[in-house]
């Protein structure tokens, strides 16, 4: 096999394998089937285009090949009648080159609303997308979730069991139940890139999730928090590979090399706001994307406009951690001694054993010159740590305050 072929073939992998399993979902009912067609079918390109060459229409082509196998295993089972030709009706006589268009966005914005159902666990939903839309295997998705692949095998059989037991419907909501369950897809999508974006092992997570959010702004382009979502996914992702330093240390984004910034990932971030802005009133994706804007934008860390930001924050649910950050945004914009009032101010509630809690105020205690006291408090966010680069960088802080 040619390396052309092959990269032509992984690329229309990753294009093609949600559409064609969303579309036997819908004409099967059964969603093993459709998985295991769809693998069929792109083995069978596997062994017929290296010889023949890439169809002009790929993706037609594994459809109707999927679609073959379908039928041919319906016909085995003696499934109903009526089920079996609405599947064979779909089948055009030219199996090479349909002559019938099969891009049915429909089809995977249904699948995408049914993975993200807000009756299964968010684990479920996960693990479905990655399964369904991504076309991770059931080893992919288990090792980047840091679980056995039976268990993960046994989650997603479960899932799938729900949805036919509960009747989960396999479409768009109605309009007028979108905006109650839009939030649970984009919920999915970054948590899924989260995952990725903390984790340098797992950083494949971020990119599916950034091509998943593209795929439902393509879906959903009237949806500005959709476009929202994923101008924050791009102007984050632009700074991934300055994140830690070359022996896996954080490197805070104050610190950061931002010539070597993804400067076109974060253009089409602040273009993608810039559009979901007009729209009208920001909601909470397009509020954090600014925020995010805000960063990617500033030409040196000391251009950063920390005001603007601190306003932002103010325009989020104030939840814990979000009163936290603009406690952050407030102290660089009116001087540490104010911010670390504020910080003060959360440490009885629910950040107790939150590492940014200790760190934070650790790093104003440092600005401040009081490095006793911030030495106390890295060594508390040290031991509250979660990964090994962020205990690196609040040690290396520890010992410059302990001198």
């Amino acid at each position: 096999m040619t390396g052309a072929v092959q990269e032509e073939l992984d690329r229309v992998f990753r294009d093609e394998w949600g559409q064609v399993v969303a579309t036997l979902i819908r004409v099967t009912g059964n969603w093993d089937l459709a998985e295991e067609c769809a693998q069929e079918a792109f083995a069978a390109a596997l062994k017929n285009w290296p010889e023949h060459g890439v169809p002009d229409r790929p993706g037609a082509w594994l459809t109707t090949t999927a679609r073959n196998r379908a039928v041919d295993w319906m016909r085995r089972e003696a499934v109903g009648a009526a089920k079996l030709k609405e599947v064979a009706a779909m089948i055009p006589d030219h199996d090479d080159e349909p002559d019938e268009p099969y891009d049915v966005p429909d089809d995977r914005l249904r699948l995408m609303f049914t993975c993200c159902h807000p009756a299964l666990a968010m684990e479920a939903r996960v693990a479905l997308t990655l399964r369904t839309l991504a076309g991770l295997s059931t080893a992919e998705i288990a090792r980047a979730f840091l679980v056995g692949e039976s268990t993960m095998s046994k989650r997603l059989t479960r899932a799938k069991q729900k949805i036919q037991h509960a009747g989960i419907p396999y479409r768009v909501p109605p309009a007028h139940l979108l905006p109650e369950r839009t939030p649970a897809v984009l919920a999915v999508l970054y948590l899924l890139f989260n995952e990725g974006y903390t984790d340098p092992l797992r950083s494949g997570l971020s990119s599916e999730a950034i091509r998943l959010a593209r795929l439902l702004v393509h879906l959903m382009p009237d949806e500005p928090e959709a476009a929202g979502l994923l101008a924050l996914m791009l102007l984050h992702d632009a700074r991934r590979d300055t994140r830690l330093t070359a022996d896996g240390e954080l490197v805070t984004l104050e610190e950061q090399d931002r010539t070597r910034w993804d400067h076109a990932g974060i253009t089409e971030g602040v273009d993608l706001l810039d559009a979901a802005l007009r729209r009208g009133t920001p909601r909470p994706y397009q509020v954090q994307a600014a925020i995010a804007a805000c960063h990617a934008t500033a030409r040196t860390a000391a251009d950063t406009d920390w005001p603007q930001i601190a306003a932002l924050y103010g325009q989020l649910k104030q939840t814990p951690v979000v009163a936290l950050n603009r406690a952050v945004a407030i102290g660089m914009a009116d001087g540490p001694a104010v911010g670390l009032r504020l910080v003060d101010d959360l440490a009885a509630g629910s950040l107790v054993g939150y590492h940014l809690l200790p760190a934070t105020r650790a790093d104003f205690l440092r600005r401040l010159g009081r490095y006793a006291e911030a030495a106390a408090a890295y060594r508390d966010a040290v031991e509250l740590a979660g990964t090994d680069a962020e205990r690196r960088y609040l040690t290396r802080r520890l010992e410059e305050v302990s001198r």
